[in-house]
């Protein structure tokens, strides 16, 4: 083992000095006295040093086991845990980060433009083994970055993740901190880039003691969906959360994280801090990327040209509605803001990039968004599925069971073909029919609430009026929402499947000879809607080409002189030089000369 130690001094948690000898800092301005207690060993006393904090050294070293007493009747883990020793709930561990010897420790990363991103729940992986073993099969599909769901701890053995409440320790369930480097180093070996979905704007419901010690990391005049907003008014809570970022993208070596509802997020000051700290906070030679999701719509949040702190991209729901809702014709809840004139709103999302840019909602009667124009196509996330528009749902379909197969590749041309950077979501790639569940694993007085506050969910949706529809919807707690959650590897030796396997690597291939290499740089042109179930998009590239898609979700031909260029890709050959074929989708590149 490395006989290096750490020597980097965070203001939270268990810093190893040397061999047997570790620093504790704890924030706890509700405590007048800590103490830290050993699994093995006497407790040491913790000295307050002002402003809330504890401090403490001990003879100690690598996988000593410890919590902080901080109460004759309660002793917690540490908030800034590196890794547990069994869930989140019981004992903190101190490990040596310098101790994982890096075989691609020259690995700077990618740009953003070569960004092709793959989602995926590491639980239904098997862990973070399981996710190396899978690796070259994602490398050979074509992707560029892999993207998990939060691996933060969180109590029991089941979560999406987004329950976390030790978030500087990678979940038990899934394996060590030392599996989960060897799963960066391999993708870096690839040439494969990891990305961490982060959760900033609420802990999970169980395992979470800050209320105990710090209740000051809450404000108690702003609520969240999960209860009172964190204070990123004081200085503890901001550092907290800027180390946790510097902590994946420095000892774990990520290449970039997507953050979780940042609306949620009661300080935008916060947001900015946060992007800055953070660049100026890793190895300038790195390509570092940073993504919100956002339900805010907030285009001031976003570097346009890449050369300042700020976020590269975000998620961009509004496109995955509009084309969920040509491809599957559903209007009800949040879709109904897309309802009206879906290729219409499409449009204007693949010409500016967000489909309300201050307008007012009908589902909430509320404005939403911000101008975005101005912005370049790669500041936007697409998608076609990602486990909050599957999982979200009562029963957790996917397009393949909900959509026409060949409207779905169209739609697909558009994802991998379009110069915004796309996500494809975990068994996305090979059309799985299994769907993607909500689950978890609470204990049970935890577990009632949340079957019932999902039936209460979905009671605005018509088909839960029937009482045999609500009780249908699946319990979340559950093994078999976890099982029938898991996607099936072997699916992809069956020939329909593989099909679309190859379908995704002929278009990914394409994507990286033609567009890729043109994306800097690249603004539109114009998109508008042809009829009412198909679009039309152009862009100049950064070469000075212009890229065309039209695009056809109807089950009529279309209206749709030939593009201009040579043809990239065409999901269905034309029958007529006028027309657009029902249900299909064409690219093609203009050279700069000919234009």
């Amino acid at each position: 083992m490395n006989t290096d130690v750490i020597t980097r001094q965070r203001s939270f948690g268990a810093t190893l000095l040397g061999p047997k000898r570790t620093n504790f800092r704890f924030w706890a301005p509700d405590c007048k006295t800590v103490s830290v207690e050993f699994e093995d060993g006497a407790p040491v006393s913790m000295h307050p040093v002002g402003d809330g904090w504890f401090e403490a050294e001990a003879t100690c070293g690598v996988g000593t086991v410890y919590r902080y007493r901080i109460s004759n009747d309660l002793a917690v883990p540490d908030p800034a845990a590196d890794a547990q020793s069994d869930d989140a709930h019981g004992g903190s561990v101190v490990i040596d980060h310098a101790a994982y010897h890096w075989k691609h420790a020259d690995w700077a990363g990618r740009p953003w433009h070569e960004a092709v991103i793959y989602e995926l729940h590491v639980g239904t992986f098997g862990g973070f083994k399981g996710v190396t073993a899978q690796l070259p099969h994602l490398a050979r599909l074509g992707v560029s970055v892999i993207e998990l769901m939060p691996v933060a701890d969180f109590p029991g053995k089941r979560n999406w993740g987004y329950d976390g409440v030790l978030i500087y320790a990678p979940d038990t369930s899934y394996g060590t901190p030392d599996d989960l480097k060897e799963l960066v180093d391999t993708a870096h070996g690839l040439g494969l880039m990891m990305m961490l979905d982060v959760v900033y704007n609420h802990f999970g419901p169980d395992g979470n003691y800050l209320g105990a010690y710090a209740s000051d990391f809450y404000r108690h005049d702003r609520t969240t969906p999960w209860g009172d907003a964190l204070d990123f008014r004081r200085e503890p809570v901001r550092r907290f959360f800027i180390e946790n970022a510097l902590s994946w993208l420095v000892e774990f070596q990520f290449d970039g994280l997507r953050f979780d509802a940042v609306h949620a997020i009661a300080d935008a000051e916060f947001l900015h801090t946060l992007s800055h700290e953070i660049r100026a906070g890793v190895d300038p030679g790195r390509h570092i990327h940073l993504v919100l999701e956002n339900e805010e719509n907030e285009a001031f949040l976003l570097r346009p040209d890449g050369d300042q702190p700020g976020y590269d991209a975000q998620w961009a729901d509004d496109l995955h509605h509009c084309v969920h809702v040509l491809l599957t014709g559903e209007t009800e809840a949040y879709y109904e803001d897309y309802a009206d004139h879906p290729a219409e709103h499409l449009a204007r999302c693949l010409q500016d990039g967000f489909a309300f840019q201050g307008e007012i909602r009908k589902h909430s009667g509320l404005r939403r968004g911000s101008p975005s124009g101005h912005l370049p196509p790669t500041s936007f996330v697409i998608c076609l599925q990602n486990h909050d528009q599957i999982g979200n749902r009562p029963f957790g379909e996917r397009l393949t069971v909900l959509a026409d197969p060949d409207a779905l590749r169209a739609a697909t041309v558009l994802l991998l073909l379009g110069p915004q950077i796309p996500l494809v979501f975990m068994g996305q790639e090979w059309a799985t029919p299994a769907p993607f569940l909500y689950f978890a694993s609470h204990h049970e007085e935890l577990a009632a609430a949340v079957r019932i506050g999902r039936t209460e969910e979905f009671a605005r949706f018509s088909m839960f009026n029937d009482p045999a529809h609500r009780n249908a919807i699946p319990d979340p707690n559950h093994p078999d929402s976890y099982k029938r959650s898991t996607p099936d590897l072997a699916e992809t030796e069956i020939p329909k499947h593989a099909e679309w396997v190859e379908f995704h690597r002929t278009l990914l291939s394409i994507r990286k000879a033609e567009i890729m290499p043109r994306l800097e740089g690249a603004r539109s042109i114009e998109a508008l809607a042809l009829d009412p179930h198909s679009v039309r998009a152009s862009w100049r590239m950064g070469d000075g080409s212009t890229l065309t898609m039209a695009v056809n979700f109807g089950t009529e031909r279309t209206l749709c002189p030939a593009l201009a260029g040579r043809v990239l890709f065409a999901s269905r050959p034309r029958s007529s030089p006028d027309s657009l074929e029902p249900r299909s989708a064409e690219v093609t590149l203009q050279d700069a000369a000919d234009a």
